[in-house]
């Protein structure tokens, strides 16, 4: 069993620790940079893998990069990154803020491939954290398990692993071979054979949802699909610049402060701005292929609104869901060969925090202004949880948005401790975080 030590450990090669690298790799190259080590479960780097449709944009602008906030001049910025593989001009030629998401996987991929200091490794997956502490009691550094057996010691931690995948309940009992989740559709309906009319059934109400159902006609042709969503009718995000003020980084402050009733009024109104919506050139897609299917009396395409599953069962070679229609209660059947699920991940904190919290006697996961894990006790180490606060930090603390800055502030609140010595002052977390319940496994 391999074990080492390391002084600062990410768990995670996302947009959100690769930023944390590129900044310590900018504000302590001599330093901490020689210290740090980043994992990733995956064998490469690739952003949002299962959904790397041809042409799927992002809704971020390429300024949100994972360093132009913090540092304009920075060497990895995205607009470096098209300056070396040779496509600036032609980039500047299409006229758009707004990145097609291959482009933006290539470049984290680029970025991961231009760290000089900070360590990455793939193929190493986290299976466990336990806290390490001294014949005092004194918080001393985290052990990480990885699933090959070897462990790593670290003083600081960052873990940016991403929520879990949502599977609701009533799809558990479906065989994998059944059920796809937007998180794997590029990688699984590559494995299906062509050619074949399947009936496929999509869950869901928002982005994802509605690129499957419009990917899964060009990738299964002949296939009949049906979208269901419990809403009324597939809608846009709200977009004003008015409310995406709210996701620029200088927002967090006001949101942090805010008393909790602000804060819900806020994540409530800026729902619509992030979830159970569609991009505008995506909705006007769908609703010109709903309309071309009804003109030409094709009948392939259906959307059925206002409708949950309330069941869902394998029977004989087919897949039977029941429907519920939220209008008049009434119930038919669905049944298909394939279901999407475009359901998101589950809001409660990933099932890696939830078991540290556990190991450290927490019952419930709060951080205070710049990320950090609250701990009992005195402690000279410190964890750091990245795009899992929106609770705290806002609506946009899963975004793109939010990694430049936030890296900044992370790596110098490290640096600061690391010039303080830890001196114990890392278990204070101020009074305006809010708990969150840690949840039984």
């Amino acid at each position: 069993m391999k074990h080492r030590d390391v002084e600062l450990l990410a768990i995670g090669a996302g947009p959100a620790n690769l930023a944390l690298a590129v900044a310590v790799e900018e504000l302590a190259p001599g330093g901490l940079a020689a210290g740090s080590l980043v994992i990733e479960q995956a064998g490469t780097v690739a952003w949002q893998p299962g959904m790397l449709l041809p042409e799927a944009q992002s809704q971020v602008s390429f300024l949100k990069d994972l360093v132009t906030l913090r540092n304009p001049c920075s060497r990895f910025s995205f607009v470096n990154y098209l300056h070396a593989v040779g496509r600036l001009s032609e980039f500047i030629n299409v006229g758009s803020l707004w990145p097609y998401r291959i482009e933006i996987s290539d470049y984290l991929a680029w970025v991961a491939d231009s760290l000089s200091r900070v360590r990455l490794e793939y193929n190493r997956r986290c299976t466990a954290v336990e806290p390490l502490r001294d014949a005092e009691g004194t918080l001393t550094g985290w052990l990480t398990r990885l699933a090959d057996g070897s462990t790593i010691r670290s003083r600081y931690l960052v873990m940016g692993i991403g929520r879990d995948v949502h599977v609701p309940k009533e799809f558990a009992a479906l065989p994998a071979r059944r059920v796809v989740h937007s998180t794997r559709y590029v990688q699984r309906i590559a494995e299906l054979p062509k050619g074949v009319p399947y009936r496929v059934a999509v869950i869901g109400g928002g982005q994802s949802a509605a690129e499957m159902f419009d990917a899964v006609q060009r990738d299964l042709p002949g296939c009949q699909p049906t979208l269901v969503t419990r809403s009324i009718g597939l809608k846009t995000y709200e977009n004003s610049k008015f409310t995406n003020e709210l996701y620029f980084p200088s927002a967090v402050d006001a949101f942090f402060g805010a008393r909790p009733e602000a804060r819900r009024q806020i994540l409530d109104e800026m729902h619509i701005t992030n979830y159970s919506g569609l991009n505008p050139a995506t909705l006007d897609k769908l609703y010109h292929a709903l309309y071309l299917d009804r003109l030409t009396g094709k009948g392939r395409l259906r959307v059925l609104t206002m409708h949950d599953v309330t069941s869902a069962r394998e029977d004989s070679d087919e897949v039977v869901l029941e429907l519920t229609d939220r209008r008049t209660g009434g119930t038919e059947e669905l049944r298909c060969d394939l279901v999407l699920l475009g359901t998101g991940f589950v809001r409660a904190m990933p099932g890696l925090v939830r078991g540290l919290a556990g190991a450290l006697g927490l019952e419930d996961v709060s951080v205070n202004r710049t990320y950090r894990l609250a701990v009992p006790g005195p402690a000279t180490a410190a964890c750091y949880l990245q795009g899992v606060n929106e609770a705290t930090h806002g609506i946009a603390d899963s975004l793109l948005s939010m990694q430049a800055v936030r890296a900044w502030e992370i790596t110098a609140d490290i640096l600061a401790d690391r010039a303080d010595g830890g001196a114990g002052s890392l278990a204070a977390v101020p009074s305006p975080a809010v708990a969150v319940p840690v949840p039984a496994n």
